[in-house]
């Protein structure tokens, strides 16, 4: 009987980890702050399960790889889809026109989809 319930247990378990799958980056906007900074809304949507499967992050990344900036999330949205989240105060070097939005959840890592945003004025 315990082994049913382990194989059960499995089942459900890996049945709330597909279905959370990858994070999405659903949409992005960049305004300029003012001395080559820059401040982001981005908006993510994720089926978040709790806090073992939850989007955790998403980061400001430069087309050379370099993470410019990270919005960390404390906690899950499960009840809240999509969400939308800023972060301000990010410093984008001269002559950068694109930056990436990738996102992170605990159980995947980096999304294998990211957005990629064109700074205003630049």
């Amino acid at each position: 009987m315990r082994g049913l319930l382990a194989v059960i247990a499995m089942i459900i378990f890996s049945v709330g980890v597909v279905q959370a799958g990858e994070v999405t980056v659903v949409d992005a906007k960049a305004r300029a702050s003012g001395s080559g900074a820059f401040s982001f809304d981005v908006t993510l949507k994720h089926g978040d399960t709790g806090w073992d499967h939850y989007a955790d992050r998403w980061d400001v990344v430069a087309p050379d790889g370099t993470v410019l900036g990270s919005r960390v999330l404390y906690h899950p949205h499960v009840d809240e889809q999509p969400f939308t989240r800023g972060l301000s105060g990010v410093s984008v070097p001269d002559g950068v026109k694109e930056v990436i939005i990738r996102a992170h959840d605990k159980v995947h890592g980096n999304s294998a989809a990211a957005l990629t945003v064109t700074l205003p004025g630049r």
